[in-house]
């Protein structure tokens, strides 16, 4: 082997312990933004349209996790028959985009005049988070198995570009970076129709829908690239600055960007997936510098890794938990009519618990995402100590 051949083996070789704990505080913070109850601080909520919260961060942060994972799995496939490694990835894809679409539906009933009936598959959402990870870790994946780093990334580039100017074009000439705007929107509507999407804005308009999804798979090739070169490049000081470097170059490319193209998270504009794939490029350098040169591995990258050994499981959990609870009625007064009021277990807790501790609505709203991430991370917690770890 050339010296350059041993020394990507040896980097492929080392645990970056640094990553883990990235991925898992992803998936922490995603649980505690999407367990709001009630009024939530500015932070954690998502902005209203143009513009980037801490909030907004979650999603592309996790997809460019889902990227440096398959920067790691890549050798194993390339090692496979192709069609067994093709067909791996399309099988994991496919997984991930039916357990997003029964975790919509689920629990499959409701209540409805004190009786449980069925929910309907009619006005089921098609799309949503888990459906977005599924296609852009299934297309990402298979660009990169077959054109392999320098192809990908210029097919990145080209769909970041390709994104921008059919926006521009097929939108409203008024303003097609708008809500009403937006070319995506009718794309949906002709292909799952107004039934099946998401109505969080007033009207069907899916953040998760189809046109969207394009930048979101250069969002994966990304993280690709980056945890490619950290495992090539293996766990040295240089790899560590470059690293921040071009963190810092893509992030003050996604905010010239933003100036023509607005950084916007719900049509994940193409300046959005730059200016976010810059602030995790040095969220992760950072974490690289301080866990793997200094060695910080106290209580908070624990609690955190703890989360990303079963990232997948313990979101599609975080979401399971509540709705299954959800379905357990508590008596809780009277309504006007001298009827009987119901609640449920998690309803109480805020009602008895998080709010007389304050009388801010925010923080009591906190208060209650805080005691699911730790309610969570317990069960994350165990499922790691005896080894349990599930995959899809």
């Amino acid at each position: 082997m050339t010296a350059n051949q041993l020394s990507a083996a040896a980097g492929s070789s080392q645990r970056f312990f640094s990553l883990d704990v990235f991925r898992g505080a992803t998936v922490a913070f995603m649980i505690l933004v999407n367990n709001q109850a009630g009024k939530a601080f500015a932070p954690l909520q998502h902005a209203s349209w143009h513009g980037c919260t801490p909030t907004d961060l979650v999603f592309p942060f996790f997809l460019f996790a889902v990227g440096n994972a398959i920067a790691f799995v890549l050798p194993r496939l390339e090692a496979m028959d192709r069609s067994a490694a093709v067909w791996k990835i399309v099988k994991r894809g496919l997984l991930i985009f039916l357990i997003g679409l029964l975790l919509n539906w689920f629990p499959f009933v409701k209540w409805e005049n004190n009786e449980l009936v069925g929910k309907p598959f009619e006005t089921l959402r098609i799309f949503g988070v888990l459906q977005r990870i599924a296609l852009a870790y299934l297309f990402g994946a298979l660009i990169i198995y077959f054109f392999k780093a320098r192809m990908a990334f210029y097919i990145a580039a080209l769909l970041l570009l390709g994104y921008w100017v059919i926006t521009a074009m097929a939108g409203n000439p008024a303003d097609p970076y708008s809500l009403e705007g937006f070319w995506g929107t009718e794309l949906d509507r002709v292909i799952l129709g107004e039934a099946h999407m998401y109505k969080g804005e007033g009207v069907a308009f899916d953040p998760e829908g189809i046109a969207s999804t394009i930048p979101s798979i250069a969002q994966v090739i990304l993280g690709f690239l980056i945890g490619d070169y950290i495992r090539q490049k293996g766990k040295n000081a240089e790899m560590v600055a470059n690293l921040f470097m071009a963190g810092v170059v893509l992030w003050l490319a996604g905010m010239a960007w933003g100036l023509s193209f607005p950084i916007n998270k719900k049509i994940w504009t193409s300046s959005y997936v730059l200016y976010t794939v810059g602030l995790a490029t040095m969220l992760l350098a950072t974490l690289v510098q301080l866990i793997e040169f200094r060695g910080w591995k106290g209580v908070v990258p624990n609690f955190f890794d703890a989360f990303g050994k079963n990232p997948l499981f313990i979101y599609v959990l975080s979401g399971v938990l509540p709705k299954t609870l959800w379905l357990i009625r508590i008596p809780n007064g009277l309504n006007e009519a001298g009827e009987i009021k119901y609640t449920h277990p998690l309803g109480w807790y805020f009602q008895n618990i998080c709010k007389p501790i304050t009388s801010r609505p925010e923080t009591a709203s906190l208060l209650y995402s805080v005691s699911l991430v730790f309610l969570l991370w317990a069960i994350a917690w165990y499922m790691n100590k005896r080894r349990w770890y599930v995959r899809v």
